[in-house]
């Protein structure tokens, strides 16, 4: 239904986009300069008042042009909402293939969109709880290669991994602190019950953050480090409390909605959670107020969990499932948007978003 095909400013005449109500346009040309080089211009216009709001030229290689094409991506969103884009972004998700004896456990890292997977470890053992560090150059992840779990960091340049906690009992759900320096973990050690603690990476100190006879799990950070917010079944079923990540106070209750609570995860400006929350016998994405405690809820599936926030705090990731398959999927945090992401074969599972990364 276009009226035209412009690739340039002056090739765009205003009124016929005016005609069709179109407010915005976005044309560009791509042309090859070298034998693998190629240069794109490309111009975001404002067709009500006839002029250019963006333009801008980069040059890329054939293998970088759809990391260009994030880039350009990222800039309009950007012109036009005020928001970083995160078209240029990764994430990280397990997937699970094939059937006992002979199942295979992989951390995958791709694009934002779900393209350019790479498989970071294989294991014939379990995978859980996959966490970016601050810098996005590292994953803490649980691992089962040694048939109990461990909490291991891997570097992804290299792919070296480090055992950062094999204690006796559990040892589950890393989240890295905002500097980078500190684990958050639920362990059981020696009595066996689930609690939170938080590690020193450095210099392996261990400081218990919960004593209580309740599973406390699921730790996660706010933005500044102050605060450590868990899921506790303390109060009679799952809801979300906050704990100072100096220690020395009691955990206070920050859900009061519902009977069941759980997986919490910062908005990066640290207003709300986003949350598994059982939505009349479903498990969907919400996301809580912090300020009022209100939750509202944004998906509408079955067992929609492990949500995730995009860097820019505007969508969220998290898996779901279609028809009988684990698959990714995407939500604006206002509920408005919804997609689906491609991922490789197999059982998606508990997908993570990185941070920003400098180009």
């Amino acid at each position: 239904d276009l009226v035209a095909r412009p690739t340039t400013l002056a090739d765009v005449d205003f009124g016929d986009w005016r005609l069709l109500d179109v407010d915005l346009l976005v044309v560009g040309r791509l042309a090859q300069i070298g034998e693998d080089q190629f240069r794109i211009n490309f111009q975001l216009l404002d067709i009500l008042r006839g002029q250019a709001l963006l333009s801008y030229q980069l040059n890329s290689t054939r293998a970088g042009l759809r990391v260009a094409a994030h880039r350009i991506s990222d800039m309009i969103f950007e012109q036009l909402t005020g928001i970083a884009g995160v078209f240029s972004t990764r994430i990280a998700y397990v997937s699970v293939e094939g059937t006992a004896p002979a199942t295979r456990h992989r951390l995958v890292v791709a694009d934002a969109d779900g393209f350019n997977a790479r498989i970071v470890f294989d294991s014939p053992e379990p995978i859980m709880s996959p966490a970016w560090s601050p810098d996005g150059r590292k994953l803490a992840y649980v691992s089962f290669e040694q048939r109990r779990s461990a909490v291991v960091v891997q570097t992804l340049r290299d792919g070296t991994q480090q055992t950062v906690s094999a204690r006796a009992g559990i040892n589950g759900a890393p989240a890295f602190s905002p500097d980078g320096r500190k684990l958050a973990l639920t362990l059981s050690k020696d009595d066996g019950n689930l609690d939170i603690y938080v590690l020193e990476l450095a210099s392996q100190v261990l400081t218990r953050m919960t004593r209580s006879a309740a599973i406390d799990t699921e730790a996660t950070w706010s933005p500044d480090g102050r605060d450590i917010y868990f899921t506790s079944d303390r109060s009679g079923g799952p809801q979300i409390y906050r704990i100072a990540s100096a220690g020395g106070d009691q955990p206070r209750r920050v859900t009061f909605e519902g009977h069941y609570t759980a997986r919490p995860r910062l908005s990066p400006p640290g207003e709300e959670l986003a949350v598994v929350f059982n939505d009349r016998g479903n498990y969907r994405i919400a996301v809580v107020d912090l300020a009022t405690s209100i939750s509202q809820v944004l998906t509408d599936g079955q067992l929609d969990e492990s949500p995730s926030y995009a860097p820019n705090g505007a969508t969220l990731i998290y898996a779901t499932r279609d028809r009988g398959k684990g698959v990714l999927s995407a939500v604006s945090t206002d509920g408005r948007i919804k997609q689906r992401i491609a991922a490789v074969a197999g059982e998606v599972r508990e997908p993570v978003w990185a941070p920003f990364r400098p180009f």
